[in-house]
């Protein structure tokens, strides 16, 4: 067969829209290490000393806590709710499989602040506006439908003759479902929790719903921050952001290295 060669035009494309992407992000980057009283590019002087404001910042300092424990509830609820929905609906055999998964995948299809809308009616009737577990379960809606698509992945590479033998041998379904899904399926379970911690801890429209003044996320610190006075804080902060996705990225990308070399000594 002939060998593919990509034209001269896709390939100035892509990197032209690659560069077009990637240029706020390392404008926000340099601008964070500014050693100015504001922002400019390129910046005169460099500094850590907005960096040192945000980690030294009370107000700051309480919304990255109230992000990351927000991003815990929702990654632990979400990644849970997800792998036995996704197990269920590998393994079942019910005939209403088609609209269940259309209803668990809804909240990436209504927009979000329709979601976030709602979710307000209901937070503010149970006088639950700004409690960090209740905003919690709220991004678990949100980050459900990603670990569901990433575990449906992950559950159709476990073979179901292993469970069948496991069960000939006399275990018990649960101890099937934990010693023998739950191992293979370990990768695929990591990488949905990531993703679930990164959609959550990235949130802002359902967070600028319900966190009201006493939980303000990182997201939304960072909005207000930008909607009433553009302090140069504010670009460390996203910088920190931007590093947090990285490193999940990197994290998820180790735990699919890990998956491929199991999948390929399985098949040694």
């Amino acid at each position: 067969m002939p060998e593919r060669t990509t034209s001269p035009a896709l390939s100035a494309y892509v990197a032209f829209a690659c560069i077009g992407l990637l240029a706020p992000i390392v404008i926000v980057c340099v601008l964070s290490f500014s050693g100015e009283g504001y922002l400019h590019f390129p910046p005169r002087s460099f500094s850590l000393r907005w960096f040192e404001t945000f980690f030294g910042d009370t107000r700051w300092r309480q919304s990255l806590f109230s992000s990351t424990v927000i991003a815990l509830i929702a990654c632990t609820i979400a990644t849970s709710i997800g792998f036995l929905a996704a197990y269920a609906l590998v393994r079942g055999e019910m005939r209403a499989k088609k609209f269940i998964l259309s209803l668990l995948l809804m909240p990436i299809i209504v927009p979000t602040v329709i979601t976030a809308i709602a979710m307000y009616f209901l937070t503010a009737k149970l006088g639950l506006v700004g409690n960090l577990v209740w905003i919690g379960f709220c991004h678990a809606v949100i980050a459900l439908p990603v670990v569901l698509l990433i575990l449906l992945a992950a559950l159709q590479g476990v073979d179901l003759n292993l469970e069948r033998a496991a069960l000939s041998l006399g275990a018990s379904r649960p101890r099937v479902f934990f010693k023998v899904v739950v191992p293979i399926a370990y990768p695929g379970v990591m990488s949905a929790a990531l993703f679930a911690f990164l959609a959550s801890f990235d949130e802002l429209v359902i967070s600028l719903f319900l966190a009201g003044a006493r939980a303000q996320t990182l997201p939304v610190r960072i909005w207000n921050s930008l909607h009433l006075e553009i302090e140069p804080v504010v670009a460390a902060a996203a910088t920190f952001l931007i590093a947090v996705t990285g490193a999940v990225l990197l994290v998820d990308g180790g735990v699919r290295q890990l998956r491929g070399r199991r999948a390929r000594k399985g098949a040694i």
